[in-house]
């Protein structure tokens, strides 16, 4: 898309817009500001006549066979008549629906900032606090094969040169990286099984169900994922590339390590301290008490903001912030960062009233955030599209949200769950849950019989 050339659809689009809301029985006539260069609507009775010639000047903009941009006037220069009269009929229509689709999120947020608003003082939300449409669909003429091929090799070529930089999301070895150089920090690595027996025996304490826990793993995940994985990367094959922080079973962002640890790093260093005093042997206890130290000086970084989501996010794209993302991988304390973080989502449902909440509901409230997940939930949110719930950027990045409402992607994580549980990890992950409750089962009858 052309900036130029969607910047004066997108102008026109907005006083289309403005159009519609005059009275059919008026006339308007067209205002130029030279001095704000902006244009303006004044109703009048009669100018038949310089409404027509104004309105005409507008529609011969999208009748006009001439394109502003130099590139595209270079790419139309090697091709025959027929080819640019058919890619003049294409980039006039994408010109039109890019411009379309940017009016469409400007107005997502606008809304979103209305509802903020609203929240702040306790205003309850209705239907037109939210778009109701979802987003619009480029349904204009269509290229050859050949031609986008022509047109994209084109861009391709004439794109300016750049100094190629590694990815632009940090991956693990950058985590670990940091770890280690501001808080000499190594995760301990373990089987996979018994990360997962960790998790396991963690998520019970906290009250998660193995259904809630399971279900969350096999979405996240795919059903195949491991402690290490990191969104984007192939947790067998490690083929790929990051497309977000999120590591692990619950895929925990690097912000959300930092607001973990913020908010209990406290009660971990206390339960590492009563670990350390009970280990009798002395190499363990050293490592563990080098652990120790890492997570001490880890808490006194997350402590050293506000604990606010965005001072959080900022810290997490630091450096320093980046070292505590580590912990997720920790044999340790890994399981106890993931946990904790689906046990804060199930405590904020319970106390809006949801018990008892459903594997599905759960990871709603983990993708989506577990604020703007309640929301989604709520009656006047479950029938609206999901664009009103996320940005731009995570909307298109998130396949899994697309063209859908609240109550339809609940839907969709249902059944992508029922497939995502049929694999090998997800097996694994059961029959690790099953040995331990029946362990406790048995417990509880020998207690009985006693």
């Amino acid at each position: 898309m052309t900036i130029l050339f969607a910047n004066k659809i997108h102008r026109i689009s907005i006083l289309h817009t403005n159009l519609c809301k005059v009275p059919k029985t008026s006339k308007v006539i067209f205002i130029k500001n030279r001095s704000s260069d902006k244009t303006y609507i004044r109703k009048i009775r009669y100018l038949p006549l310089i409404f027509t010639i104004k309105m005409l000047c507008v529609l011969q903009f999208f009748t006009s066979p001439a394109l502003t941009n130099q590139k595209v006037s270079r790419f139309l220069d090697g091709l025959s008549t027929t080819e640019k009269k058919i890619f003049k009929e294409w980039h006039m229509a994408r010109s039109v629906y890019d411009s379309n689709l940017t009016a469409y999120w400007q107005n997502v947020e606008h809304l979103h900032q209305r509802r903020r608003k609203k929240k702040l003082i306790k205003q309850p939300l209705i239907d037109q606090d939210y778009v109701i449409n979802l987003p619009p669909k480029y349904n204009g003429p269509k290229l050859s094969v050949e031609l986008l091929s022509l047109w994209q090799t084109f861009r391709s070529n004439n794109k300016p040169i750049v100094k190629l930089q590694k990815h632009s999301i940090p991956d693990v070895d950058d985590y670990l990286e940091s770890a280690k150089r501001h808080y000499d920090f190594v995760p301990e690595r373990i089987k996979e099984s018994e990360y997962k027996r960790r998790y396991a025996i963690e998520a019970l304490s906290y009250g998660l169900t193995k259904d809630q826990v399971v279900r969350v793993f096999a979405l996240e995940t795919g059903g195949n994922g491991t402690a290490i994985m990191q969104a984007g990367v192939h947790p067998i094959k490690k083929t790929g590339h990051p497309i977000s922080s999120a590591l692990g079973y619950a895929q925990l962002l690097a912000a959300n390590s930092v607001n973990v640890i913020s908010k209990h790093g406290a009660k971990f260093i206390t339960r590492l301290e009563q670990i350390i005093k009970n280990e009798h042997k002395l190499k363990h206890r050293k490592k563990l008490q080098l652990k120790l130290i890492s997570l001490r000086s880890m808490y006194r970084t997350a402590r050293s903001i506000p604990h606010q989501w965005s001072k959080q996010r900022a810290l997490a794209r630091t450096s320093l912030g980046m070292g505590l993302h580590a912990l997720n991988i920790d044999g340790l304390i890994g399981p106890w960062m993931q946990v904790v973080k689906l046990a804060d989502i199930k405590k904020l449902a319970e106390r809006h009233n949801l018990f008892n909440i459903s594997g599905a509901k759960l990871e709603l409230m983990n993708l989506a955030g577990p604020g703007t997940g309640l929301e989604m939930m709520t009656k006047v949110g479950l029938d609206k599209p999901t664009t009103n719930f996320f940005s731009r950027r995570s909307y298109y990045r998130n396949s899994i949200v697309h063209q859908r409402t609240s109550a339809q992607l609940i839907k969709e994580i249902n059944k992508r769950m029922n497939v995502n549980l049929k694999k090998r990890g997800s097996r694994e992950f059961v029959a690790i849950f099953d040995k331990i409750l029946a362990g406790r089962n048995d417990r509880k009858n020998i207690h009985k019989s006693q």
